[in-house]
């Protein structure tokens, strides 16, 4: 026998009978259907809380009052509609469908919409410490330290049965093993954890140098604002400053941020994000050296194979003396052979030349008697020419005089000519120019007359 249930939209939804046997996945599809039929959509106020953004773009939080809590999700197609940026400590006011997670077995809300309702009272107490604070200048950037690179020992300000001490302790066992850690114990959450803390950053300032240690992690894991509001306290902030080491937070995870991240040194996103930038140095240290381990490993390698190779043609170079000589001794007769055929050529060479030498002097050798006749025959010959060039030029001398005794003037004059000249000289040939009363003078063949013109005829 069964009962039926009316579901919001007239559907029946039909319960088991008491003898039924349900899977656990049929009960919390019942119990999913029951909620949802029998609470429509409604709207809820509350404080936001442990809100969490997965990568595909969904919400994930916790809405709070005084008294209770309820779980929450928005879905991305929702949730990329809001007005605003939600952050945990906002009071807000949801439109939401009641449901439950049926793989979980959780009650949620299922959010379909959400608005402001204002700031929560513990965010708006942790902004207004945040800003007197901030005013007395106790997290000016000037007052931060440096972390040691190479910290001797180090300060671990937590909870010995919290995550976040097991999480430095894996991180640190991790990358740097050798390193020693000093616990100051003190509880991370509770109405006792404030002054707790505070006291244990005092007591690890006070015992820095009998401790040795000179860094300091101040760790919890992730929360809620309520869950991490024992680190949102004045007093653990001045403390932090007051620390003689360089002190590093990680409180909560990477969107959370408490008044003793802006008091310490340098925040980490988590307790294990603190204690991997305390050990970076010797992380680093031990990357570089096994870098250079690799880098001098690979430079050794290849210096045995050079060497090995060096090695190895000497090897092959070196020989015994006796083979050394014998080898020498060789070489010796073969350059002997080669030096004797060489000399023996070269003599062949200048006997063949001398003789070719000696051929050639032998033809240009000269014969005396022959050109003794031949000398007389030339000296004759030059004598009867001489005589006949000497008897060629005495009768053409004679012949050039006597035609010269011809054509001389005495001659010409002998045979009645004269030369007339006129005062100055000058052998007149025409009466032309000489006037009546000039002095002439006469050549004859032999003498001169001396005149004077007295008439000219042309």
């Amino acid at each position: 026998m069964q009962t039926e249930l009316p579901h919001g939209d007239g559907d029946p939804c039909r319960l088991p009978s008491a003898g039924h046997v349900l899977s656990v996945a049929e009960l919390n599809r019942l119990a999913r259907q029951t909620l949802e039929s029998r609470f429509p959509l409604l709207w809820v106020g509350g404080e936001l809380s442990n809100l969490t953004r997965a990568p595909s773009g969904h919400l994930y939080f916790t809405l709070k009052d005084a008294q209770a809590q309820v779980r929450c999700t928005m879905w991305r197609n929702r949730a990329q509609l809001l007005p605003f940026r939600p952050e945990n400590g906002m009071r807000v006011e949801a439109r939401a469908l009641v449901t439950l997670y049926e793989v979980r077995g959780d009650f949620q809300l299922g959010i379909e919409a959400l608005r402001q309702a204002g700031v929560g009272n513990l965010f708006e107490t942790f902004v207004r410490l945040k800003d007197r604070l901030a005013g007395e200048g106790l997290f000016d950037a000037a007052l931060k330290r440096a972390l040691p690179r190479y910290p001797r020992r180090l300060g671990v300000v937590t909870s010995p049965a919290a995550a976040a001490w097991h999480d430095v302790l894996a991180t640190l066992r991790r990358r740097a093993p050798h390193l020693e850690v000093v616990l100051y114990p003190a509880p991370v959450q509770g109405e006792a954890a404030r002054t707790r803390l505070a006291e244990a950053v005092r007591v690890a300032s006070a015992r820095a140098a009998t401790d040795g240690i000179d860094l300091l992690l101040l760790v919890r894991g992730g929360g809620g604002i309520e869950d991490l509001w024992a680190f949102n306290d004045e007093n653990l902030a001045r403390a932090i400053r007051a620390c003689p080491v360089p002190v590093v937070s990680g409180i909560g995870h990477e969107t959370d941020f408490t008044i003793a991240d802006f008091a310490a040194d340098l925040r980490a996103a988590t307790p294990t994000g603190a204690a991997e930038l305390a050990s970076a140095g010797y992380h680093e240290a031990c990357a570089r050296l096994t870098s250079l381990g690799r880098t001098l490993s690979a430079a050794l390698h290849y210096r045995l194979d050079t060497l090995a190779q060096r090695l190895d043609r000497a090897a092959l170079r070196l020989v015994h003396p006796r083979e050394r000589l014998a080898v020498a001794h060789e070489r010796t007769a073969r350059l002997g052979v080669r030096l004797a055929a060489a000399m023996s050529r070269r003599l062949e060479r200048l006997h063949a030349r001398n003789e070719q030498l000696c051929l050639r002097l032998e033809a240009r050798r000269p014969d005396i008697d022959r050109e003794a006749e031949r000398c007389a025959r030339l000296a004759n010959r030059l004598v009867l020419a001489a005589d006949r060039l000497i008897d060629r030029q005495s009768a053409r001398l004679e012949g050039l005089a006597a035609h010269l005794q011809h054509l001389a003037p005495h001659a010409v004059l002998a045979r009645g000519y004269s030369i007339t000249r006129d005062a100055q000289g000058h052998i007149l040939r025409t009466s032309a120019g000489v006037g009546s009363g000039e002095k002439v003078s006469v050549e004859l063949a032999t003498g001169r007359l001396h005149a004077t013109v007295n008439s000219t005829d042309a």
